[in-house]
């Protein structure tokens, strides 16, 4: 699967890793939900840290059509709360 990280570029992820994203969405939607901006803070840092060291990345100059789209390290709460779906940041 390919990740974007807006303001950083592509990684090649392989589905195995999907369910230690999925515990990291979980921990930054309830952190959202309770509107704990220091959690959110630390949960995003590990979620994106997490893609950048099991992920691969991708030639900037690669055109993939990203499957993922994740939101910069400085993003705000209400920024990422408008990219949520019901499931939160990742599917599943």
């Amino acid at each position: 699967m390919i990740v974007r990280i807006m303001g950083e570029g592509q990684v090649k992820l392989a589905d195995g890793h999907f369910a230690e994203l999925n515990k990291l969405d979980d921990e930054l939607l309830s952190e959202m939900e309770a509107g704990n901006e220091e959690g959110f803070r630390r949960t995003l840092g590990e979620l994106l840290g997490a893609v950048r060291r099991l992920g691969e990345p991708l030639p900037d100059d690669a055109l993939e059509p990203s499957e993922l789209i994740l939101p910069a390290p400085d993003a705000s709460l209400d920024e990422v709360r408008q990219m949520l779906s019901d499931d939160g940041l990742i599917p599943g």
